[in-house]
């Protein structure tokens, strides 16, 4: 699938988000709505997995991480930059999300959580920060991050 057709997908996405509080109505929102199970969720999935092979898709190697910025903010995105990560049982580098970040969760293994949540979406507050952890096994993780906002910062 080449990006053109995945940008396709995050434009629809986004839209669905935009002016929207990232806080945890949002994030019941997107599961009830868009998370595993339904058909959003499954297109976005099947299109990270096919970018992945494909090698457009988490292209560049860090610490034992595979991550890539694919879309920087944008505003047909509604602001929103788009990273896709390939992590297999690991914990990256601590950051903070100054505007907050947004999540989607695709295991490849059954048993994969991304911070302890399993398949779905993961809405993390403006001002949050974490270690982002995969645990369980392999998983995919599409990261929204408003105006590509993001802070690393020591543990």
């Amino acid at each position: 699938m080449p990006s053109t057709e995945f940008r396709q997908q995050i434009v629809e996405m986004s839209a669905k988000l935009a002016g929207r509080v990232l806080d945890a109505q949002l994030d019941a929102w997107l599961n009830a709505e868009h998370g595993a199970g339904s058909a959003t969720y499954a297109r976005l999935k099947q299109s990270c997995e096919e970018g992945v092979a494909a090698g457009w898709l988490a292209n560049r190697e860090g610490g034992g991480i595979r991550y890539g910025r694919i879309f920087k903010p944008a505003e047909d995105l509604a602001g929103f930059s788009v990273d896709v990560v390939d992590m297999k049982d690991i914990a990256g580098p601590h950051h903070a999300h100054p505007l907050g970040e947004i999540d989607l969760i695709m295991p490849l293994d059954e048993a994969a959580q991304f911070d302890g949540r399993g398949a779905g979406w993961l809405v993390c507050p403006p001002g949050s920060a974490h270690r982002p952890t995969v645990s369980g096994g392999r998983a995919l993780v599409l990261y929204l991050l408003p105006q590509g906002s993001i802070a690393f910062t020591p543990v």
